[in-house]
């Protein structure tokens, strides 16, 4: 496939991997076969643009953060101490990454700052 699909694979792969998910656990969470997120982060199989949203927000990144190859990426951090996560831990941390996100989005739009930056 094209070079912005493997880039693509690597950033999802650097992004799971940093927040200490697995492929199955991001298979569970986006309700696709784990044989596709492998694929995905290989750069041979693309994401929908719905499953890059939930990515995003799952991550703590804005879903431009996929789109830039030479950008690094600030992904909001958290500790879990569970010995498995299920859907529903991950459609929560999505939930609070969206919260913070977009408390972040504010915060620079009252300070007179770009939103994107």
């Amino acid at each position: 496939m094209n070079n912005t699909v493997e880039n693509l694979g690597c950033k999802i792969k650097a992004l799971r991997e940093h927040g200490g998910f697995t492929q199955s656990n991001i298979a569970s969470y986006l309700k696709v076969d784990q044989s596709l997120i492998s694929m995905a982060e290989k750069g041979k199989r693309a994401l929908t643009s719905d499953m890059l949203e939930k990515l995003a927000a799952l991550f703590g990144v804005q879903v431009n953060a996929f789109q830039e190859a030479e950008t690094e990426t600030k992904p909001l951090s958290f500790a879990l101490r569970a010995s498995e996560i299920n859907e529903k831990d991950l459609e929560t941390i999505s939930f609070i990454n969206r919260i913070a996100l977009n408390c972040s989005f504010m915060t620079k739009l009252l300070e007179g700052g770009h939103a994107n930056e």
